[in-house]
C-alpha cells in the first residue's frame, strides 16, 4: 500500500473491534465451559450408572444367550464368559438351583464370597423374611427379560462390612429340559461416583484454564489478524475525512475476502473523490481569478488610458509643431527643414516604440501571452546577447565585464527571458556613469541560479525603489526623456518574471545598481 503509515500507528478513538470480537469470543468460551461444567456437576453420576446399567444388562443376556447357544462345560464358553467379564469390568457365577445350589461356572477371585450373596438373594426373593447370609443392603432398581424370555433382577447392593457399592443382576435361566434351572449371577463393582466426579471436574477445571489461556491467545492473534485490515480502513477513511488522500489501502496476498473488495473500493473512491475535488479547486481558482481579473481589466484600462494620454501628450506635441513649421515655411533653410524632420522622426520612433512595448505589456498582464517553458544554457543566451550589443556599448564608452562560466541549464521561456535580459542591459546602458562599468554575473544557488546585471553610476533613491516596476514610472524624467525612455521596461521584466512564477529585484550599491533574476535549474 503506497500509504503514510505514520496514519497506520494512529490511536483508535473509538472502541476497538478487536477488543469486542476478542470480548466475546472470550465470554462464549467461558459461558460454554461454566455450562459445561454446570451439566458435568449435574448429570455426570446418573449418567455414570445409566451406563454401568447398560453394561451390566448386556454382560448378562451375552452370558444367558452364550448358555442357550452351547454346552457350560465346554473350554469355549468359559473363555467366552472370561471376555465378557474382562470387556464389562464383572464378577459372573451360575448356580445349579436343581443340584443343592452346585457351582456350575464362575468367574471371580473370590468365589465364595458370590455363592453366598446369590444364594441369598434367592432365598430373600422366595422369603423376604428369611435371614440374611450376609451382611448387605439391597435396592432393587427394575426387573427385566431377557430374549429368551427369563426373568432378571437389577439391584443396587451395599456391603455393610467395607462400604463397597456394587451392581447386580440375576436370574433363573431354565435348562434345555425345560424341568431344571441354573442361575445366574452378574456383579460389577461401582467405584465412588463422587470420588469420580470429583476427579472428573478437577480435571475440567485444569483442562478449562488451560484451555482459555490458550484460547484467549488465539483469540486475540486471529481477531488482530481479521481486524487489521478494518482497522486500516478506519485510518483510511479517517484521513479520507482530512481530505487526505494519500493513504491506500494494500493486499499483497492472492487471496481477497470482501474486506479487501471494500479496501479496493475505498481507494477507487479516494481517487474520485481526489480528482473531484482538484476540479473543484481548479473551477475556484479559475472562477476568483476571472473575477478578479475583471476588476482588474477596469483598472488597468482607466490606467492604461491615462499614462497613454500622457505620454503621448509631449511627442505628438512635438510631432504637431514642427510638422505646423515646416508646413507654414517658419525655416526655408535646408538644415533647418531637415532638423524639424528629424525631429519629427525621432518622436515618431520613440512613439512606436512605446506602443509595441505598450502591447507586449498587454499581452503579459492579461495572460494572453503564456509562457513556453523549455531547457535552455543561459551561459550561451547571455554571451550571445553580449555579443549583439557590443556596439552599443563601444559607442558609449562602456566596460562590460562578464565571467566565462561552464554551461548552465535553466528552466524558463527563452525568447522572453532573453528580452528581460535586454531591458536589463538597455537600462544599465542609459544609467551607467563614473566608471563606466557594466558587469553581468550567473550565480548557481539551491537548485536555481540567478543572473544579474550590475552598472556603475548613482543608486536609486530608496523612495522611489518601490515604484521603479509600476508602468510609465520615471526616476528620473529629463534623463530618460533624453534617452528616450517610456518607463515600461521594467513592467515588462514584473509580468514576465511573475508570469513565470520566478523572483526578481533591484539591489542599490554605494556605486551603483544591480538588477536580477532567478531561473530554476531542476
Amino acid at each position: 500500500m503506497k500509504q503514510t503509515d505514520t496514519s497506520i500507528d494512529k490511536k483508535m478513538k473509538t472502541h476497538s473491534v478487536r477488543f469486542e470480537i476478542s470480548a466475546v469470543f472470550i465470554l462464549t468460551m467461558l459461558l460454554t465451559f461454566g455450562l459445561w461444567f454446570v451439566v458435568n456437576i449435574i448429570f455426570l453420576e446418573h449418567f455414570y450408572v445409566q451406563k454401568k446399567k447398560e453394561n451390566i444388562i448386556a454382560a448378562y443376556e451375552l452370558i444367558v444367550s452364550a448358555m442357550e447357544e452351547g454346552n457350560i462345560q465346554t473350554i469355549e464358553f468359559e473363555t467366552n464368559m472370561r471376555h465378557i467379564c474382562e470387556r464389562y469390568n464383572s464378577d459372573m457365577l451360575i448356580l445349579d438351583l436343581d443340584n443343592d445350589n452346585a457351582v456350575i461356572k464362575s468367574v471371580s477371585s473370590n468365589q465364595d464370597q458370590l455363592v453366598n450373596v446369590l444364594t441369598d438373594c434367592v432365598f430373600q426373593s422366595i422369603n423376604p423374611m428369611s435371614k440374611r447370609i450376609v451382611n448387605e443392603e439391597r435396592t432393587i432398581l427394575g426387573e427385566g427379560y431377557d430374549k429368551g424370555n427369563n426373568k432378571y433382577t437389577l439391584q443396587m447392593s451395599k456391603d455393610m462390612s467395607n462400604e463397597s457399592e456394587y451392581l447386580d443382576i440375576w436370574g433363573l435361566v431354565k435348562k434345555e429340559d425345560g424341568m431344571s434351572t441354573d442361575v445366574v449371577f452378574v456383579r460389577s463393582k461401582m467405584e465412588s461416583i463422587e470420588d469420580s466426579v470429583a476427579i472428573s471436574n478437577k480435571f475440567m477445571a485444569y483442562v478449562g484454564v488451560v484451555a482459555m489461556c490458550v484460547g484467549s491467545m488465539l483469540v486475540l492473534i486471529i481477531s488482530k489478524k481479521v481486524t487489521e485490515p478494518i482497522k486500516r480502513l478506519y485510518l483510511i477513511s479517517d484521513e479520507m475525512k482530512k481530505l487526505n488522500f494519500e493513504a491506500k489501502y494494500e493486499n499483497n496476498s492472492d487471496y481477497k475476502n470482501e474486506i479487501d473488495v471494500l479496501g479496493q473500493n475505498m481507494n477507487e473512491l479516494s481517487e474520485t473523490l481526489e480528482s473531484s475535488i482538484k476540479d473543484l479547486k481548479n473551477a475556484n481558482i479559475a472562477l476568483k481569478r476571472d473575477i478578479a481579473k475583471k476588476e482588474e481589466i477596469d483598472e488597468m484600462r482607466k490606467e492604461f488610458l491615462s499614462n497613454v494620454s500622457h505620454e503621448l501628450k509631449t511627442p505628438i506635441a512635438l510631432i504637431q509643431g514642427y510638422a505646423e513649421g515646416l508646413k507654414e515655411g517658419i525655416n526655408d533653410d535646408e538644415e533647418n527643414r531637415n532638423f524639424y524632420c528629424e525631429v519629427i522622426m525621432d518622436e515618431a520612433s520613440k512613439m512606436n516604440i512605446m506602443v509595441k512595448k505598450l502591447l507586449t505589456l498587454n499581452q503579459l498582464e492579461f495572460g494572453n501571452d503564456s509562457a513556453n517553458m523549455e531547457r535552455f544554457d543561459i551561459v550561451e543566451m547571455v554571451k550571445n546577447y553580449i555579443r549583439s550589443a557590443e556596439l552599443l556599448a563601444k559607442q558609449k564608452d562602456v566596460t562590460v565585464k562578464f565571467e566565462d562560466n561552464n554551461p548552465i541549464f535553466v528552466w524558463g521561456d527563452e525568447f522572453k527571458i532573453e528580452e528581460v535580459l535586454q531591458n536589463y542591459y538597455s537600462n544599465a546602458l542609459n544609467h551607467v556613469s563614473g566608471d563606466n562599468i557594466i558587469e553581468i554575473k550567473i550565480v548557481p544557488k539551491d537548485g536555481k541560479v540567478r543572473v544579474s546585471v550590475f552598472n556603475t553610476g548613482e543608486p536609486i533613491p530608496e523612495d522611489n525603489v518601490a515604484y521603479i516596476w509600476d508602468k510609465f514610472y520615471k526616476v528620473d524624467k529629463a534623463r530618460t526623456r533624453e534617452y528616450g525612455g517610456s518607463g515600461v521596461g521594467l513592467s515588462i521584466v514584473k509580468a514576465i518574471m511573475e508570469s513565470m512564477q520566478q523572483d526578481y529585484g533591484v539591489i542599490n550599491y554605494a556605486n551603483g545598481v544591480e538588477f536580477y533574476f532567478e531561473l530554476e535549474t531542476k
